[in-house]
């Protein structure tokens, strides 16, 4: 079995990504990209095409990561390729604090600076970007992306494949429900039902 991993994404999310891999010992053998990826991504070779992780996968490629900051998009590939039986592995800066404590899931990236307290939850899939803090206790489901330099106080629950934009700020106990999306720059105070779009200082529901 080949122990290099197989990056699906080639784009800027890709290279943070790729470089946080390189800065755990890890070594990145291909990146999966589309028609207009380039033809290196921080010096990965790219193959064009998802069809390319079946042909891999068949070659002994059993490790992949799913670079992409689209929440769904995430989703749906990491999907394909544990379908096709890849191990998704996660991907960790050496310069982000989490406690010994925190639970982690499969296929998730954490960027330098981020802080990650006492018995928090962190779901399959998820994105803590840089600078990031998630309090004690805090539960991040499947597929979420918490933006750069977002604070969240402690016990708040974000819902699967939900979006805090840069620099939100969560009070304590607050629950963001699935599928929303939180604008840059938001103080939310109170629950964020699924779906909603919800901007400003108290951020509020626009759509």
């Amino acid at each position: 079995m080949r122990q290099e991993i197989v990056v699906v994404g080639a784009g800027g999310h890709a290279k943070v990504c790729i470089e946080l891999l390189r800065a755990m010992g890890e070594a990145v053998a291909f990146c999966v990209g589309t028609l207009d990826s380039p033809a290196s991504c921080v010096g990965v070779p790219v193959l064009y095409g998802d069809e390319h992780l079946g042909r891999l996968r068949a070659e002994g490629y059993h490790r992949a990561f799913i670079a992409l900051g689209p929440n769904r998009l995430r989703m749906k590939l990491a999907h394909m390729a544990t379908e096709l039986g890849f191990e998704l592995v996660n991907a960790i800066s050496p310069r982000a604090v989490v406690s010994s404590s925190a639970r982690l899931g499969a296929g998730i990236a954490i960027m330098a600076g981020a802080v990650i307290n006492a018995e928090a939850s962190i779901g399959d899939l998820v994105i803590i970007n840089t600078g990031a803090s998630i309090d004690h206790d805090c539960v991040i489901d499947v597929g979420a992306h918490i933006a750069p330099h977002s604070a969240l106080a402690g016990k708040v629950h974000v819902g699967t494949a939900t979006f805090l934009g840069v620099g939100c700020k969560v009070i304590p106990e607050v629950r963001i429900g699935s599928n929303a999306t939180i604008g840059a720059g938001a103080v939310v105070v109170s629950n964020i039902d699924d779906g909603a779009t919800a901007v400003g200082m108290p951020a509020k529901r626009i759509k």
